[in-house]
């Protein structure tokens, strides 16, 4: 399945690979913490798996809310969306104890594929710092046709495996796959809005940028 030539079907199946992958981890997790209390036979057991649980179950959360703008319809269309929505979501799902996120975008109403956009150049960037480090945010232009910056600076900061070439939907005659369609999906929806997403990587520093 060539990128350009991808059904709706097959998007909507990847797609949703994509999302069972982010959410297998926790979800699995508070299965095991589940099974954890129920053998558990003295307190500070009984603790740890309540622990497990409770984080588990809002890192899940965090990811639904997230995925269900950055993937999902998030209303009828033409919708706008609240910038400042994005930024909680964005905060619950990418932020941890290695991972900060400066957020510059003010808050206004954007239209609902320009904020899918924003988030999904979110995700290539976290994926981009592994280890860690800080994501920020800028907004690229205002009003109706705002665009987005974003930068990832982290040790060893790399952007995927493809992705600059994914972005511009180029698979390299290869089929996609659940592992490629993310960035594929974030240049249909640069495509959508009317733009393109460039990438440029430097030393411990990788940018995302709509042109």
């Amino acid at each position: 399945m060539a990128g350009a030539n991808l059904e709706s079907l097959d998007l909507a199946a990847l797609l949703c690979s994509r999302v069972c992958h982010d959410l297998i981890s926790p979800v699995g997790a508070v299965v095991n913490g589940l099974e954890v209390l129920d053998e558990a036979k003295d307190d500070a057991t009984k603790q740890f798996a309540l622990d497990l649980i409770k984080k588990s179950s809002r890192t899940a959360s965090a990811k639904l809310q997230f995925c269900r703008i950055a993937f999902g319809a998030a209303g009828s269309a033409g919708a706008q969306i609240d910038t400042g929505d994005a930024e909680t979501i964005s905060r619950g799902f990418l932020e941890d104890d290695k991972t900060k996120l400066a957020w510059n975008i003010p808050r206004t109403l954007v239209a609902k594929n320009r904020v899918k956009l924003l988030l999904n150049m979110l995700l290539i960037a976290g994926q981009a710092i592994p280890r860690g480090g800080k994501l920020t945010a800028d907004p690229v232009g205002s009003g109706e046709a705002m665009g987005f910056k974003i930068t990832a600076t982290g040790t060893n900061a790399k952007p995927p495996q493809h992705a600059a070439a994914l972005l511009a939907g180029d698979t390299g005659g290869e089929d996609v796959n659940a592992h490629k369609i993310q960035p594929v999906y974030t240049g249909m929806l640069a495509k959508a809005c009317g733009t393109t997403v460039a990438l440029n990587a430097q030393p411990d520093t990788v940018t995302l940028e709509t042109a």
